[in-house]
């Protein structure tokens, strides 16, 4: 099994049966492959992602924001979370904020002039962002490491915690080492109050042509004072979710991934049943769904994992979290939210407020 570079400090390895060593040329690879798309249909789906999107996969109105300042982030109480779009969250936890892939780009892309692009802005800008204790990263692809962000939040960042590879490439992007450590599966710190325990996922890596597998892709499980968390990254449906569960859970709440599926690349994202279920699996007490709602990246309307999810929580009896862009959600006890993607929702949600 690939060791973590010298500056990881990471906590023995359990091994697990759900990825296999890294290979000779470094490339880590899942225990149960996803099926591959062959170069044909591979061709087919890029020429209908440039070409043939259908209507709705992107808004038509303005997605509601709230926008967020550092004072009142600082001046949130404990156990407060906001999204800020796409798989970025922004956690008060013990005292300190953590973020999830940051991502603050207007494309999720390697150029800057092409590639899927924002549907919003940020509720708030790095620089108005509150020192940060860590930042807890998936996996390099563009939608979750966005290398300008890191760079930016790097001075006010204490650490960064990634998985195997994914802190080196920090490090080569000029992050200082001392502010990095990466872990393999089951491995895991605990770091200004908060444990965090890398856990498997089932998907892939890469930034180009040339580097794919080259670093490890992971869920996370965050534990502040009584208080659990599971982050999922993405993540194809797979058996390690019952294991997370068994090994961590109950969750007080999953961030769990639903958005970006398709049946051309059914095991490396889940449809929002897979979704549930793996909310199921951790044995999650609220869901909030994540990676959805700010970039276009499949051939499913905007809306879509928004309202699948909502139904099949609400015929499953699982109490689920819908928070507008900004909006603050209190951890352990949070109030109903909105389906703010409806067009009267968000129209509602952007008016005035009353005087």
């Amino acid at each position: 099994m690939a060791r973590p570079s010298a500056y990881s400090q990471a906590a023995p390895i359990d091994p697990s049966p759900l990825r296999l060593p890294a290979s000779a040329d470094g490339r880590f690879r899942n225990a149960a492959p996803p099926r591959g798309m062959g170069w044909l249909q591979g061709l087919r789906v890029m020429l209908r992602m440039a070409l043939g999107k259908p209507p709705g996969t992107v808004p038509d109105r303005a997605v509601p924001v709230q926008a967020l300042t550092r004072e009142a982030l600082l001046a949130a109480p404990d156990m407060s979370l906001w999204r800020l779009g796409h798989s970025t969250v922004l956690l008060k936890l013990q005292g300190g904020f953590w973020l999830t892939d940051p991502v603050f780009a207007e494309r999720a892309s390697p150029v800057p002039f092409a590639g899927p692009r924002r549907f919003h802005a940020p509720p708030i800008a790095i620089d108005e962002l509150p020192p940060i204790r860590g930042v807890v990263l998936s996996h390099d692809h563009y939608d979750h490491l966005d290398r300008a962000a890191v760079l930016a939040l790097a001075p006010k960042v204490d650490q960064f915690i990634a998985p195997l590879g994914v802190g080196d490439r920090l490090v080569g992007w000029g992050v200082p080492a001392d502010k990095v450590r990466q872990f393999d599966w089951w491995q895991g710190t605990t770091f200004a109050g908060v444990r965090l325990v890398c856990t498997p996922a089932r998907h892939f890596s890469g930034r180009s042509l040339s580097d794919g597998n080259r670093t490890l892709w992971a869920s996370w499980v965050l534990i502040a004072g009584g208080t659990r968390v599971f982050f999922s990254g993405d993540s194809g449906y797979f058996d390690g979710f019952r294991t997370i569960g068994e090994r961590y859970g109950p969750f007080d709440l999953t961030l769990m991934e639903t958005g970006a599926y398709n049946a051309d690349w059914p095991d490396v994202h889940m449809q929002p049943e897979q979704s549930l279920q793996a909310h199921l699996d951790v044995r999650g007490g609220r869901c909030l769904p994540i990676h959805n709602g700010t970039f276009d990246l499949a051939f499913h309307g905007w809306t879509e994992p928004f309202e699948r999810i909502a139904a099949l929580a609400a015929a499953g009896g699982v109490p689920l979290l819908t928070p507008t862009m900004g909006e603050r959600v209190d951890i352990r006890f949070p109030t109903a939210t909105q389906p703010w993607w409806r067009e009267e929702a968000a129209a509602a949600a952007s008016a005035p407020a009353a005087a």
